[in-house]
């Protein structure tokens, strides 16, 4: 009866496949990103990954570019740990460490911040725990140092860090910029998250059209980009001590 009653349990705390998503914890995000960074404890956001990168380095930014598809704008990694940490989570800026990584349980395409301004698209990371209706109330304060603006028309370029523009610039490019709320609903996970620049805006702006790449789901970690399709690893994850 004992052996019933246990494999009963077992049978019960398997994890759920719920459609093309396979149900892991972050148990998955230590093991996958250890080889490429340092875990540690911060006091106010629990264990954060800081990755081994070159200077300079900044997410959104650094080793990567747009492509436009069924859910917006997708940030596309050049790292091999980018199908987590650009899709899951936030990261923050810390003085002493630089940059590091709060594990999160929602997938989304990218988790910015998208500004408009005349000749200009421009994005942030959305920062730890700040909910969008914060950023769209204007009261949430970024430093004019976190933007990357790109010229328009260069937005999906495969190669946009050829295009940035210098951050000495940004506060005069943020004082004539709003910020672009026009938001996509996953009512498959109940996340909300902004889309980024219109897709005709951005036809108009650079002359041509933004094909809409389709995101497929991997069965492994990682990511990869064909004609048309991003095919990355995005499982369902459930968040655990």
């Amino acid at each position: 009866l004992s052996l019933l009653v246990l494999l009963s349990v077992g049978t019960l705390s398997m994890p759920e496949r719920v459609s093309a998503y396979t149900s892991v914890t972050f148990q998955l995000f230590y093991d996958q990103l250890s080889p490429y960074g340092y875990w540690m404890s911060n006091p106010q956001y629990g264990y954060v990954w800081v990755p081994n990168v070159a200077a300079g380095f900044s997410p959104y930014y650094t080793g990567g570019h747009w492509t436009y598809t069924q859910f917006g704008w997708m940030w596309v990694s050049d790292y091999a740990w980018g199908w987590a940490a650009f899709h899951y989570g936030n990261w923050y800026y810390d003085p002493f460490y630089g940059w590091m990584w709060i594990p999160g349980t929602m997938w989304a395409p990218a988790w910015v911040v998208w500004s408009t301004s005349p000749g200009y698209y421009g994005w942030t990371p959305l920062g730890p725990g700040v909910n969008i209706n914060l950023v769209f109330s204007g009261a949430y304060r970024i430093p004019p140092e976190r933007w990357v603006f790109v010229p328009s028309r260069y937005i999906n370029d495969p190669h946009i860090d050829h295009y940035y523009g210098p951050r000495s610039n940004n506060t005069v490019i943020i004082q004539k910029s709003t910020i672009i709320n026009n938001t996509y609903v996953d009512n498959s996970t109940h996340v909300t998250y902004v889309k980024g620049p219109d897709r005709n805006e951005v036809q108009r702006a650079t002359g041509k059209n933004v094909e809409v790449s389709t995101v497929k789901n991997m069965q492994t970690p990682g990511e990869k980009v064909s004609r048309g399709v991003v095919s990355i690893y995005r499982p369902r994850v459930e968040q655990t001590s």
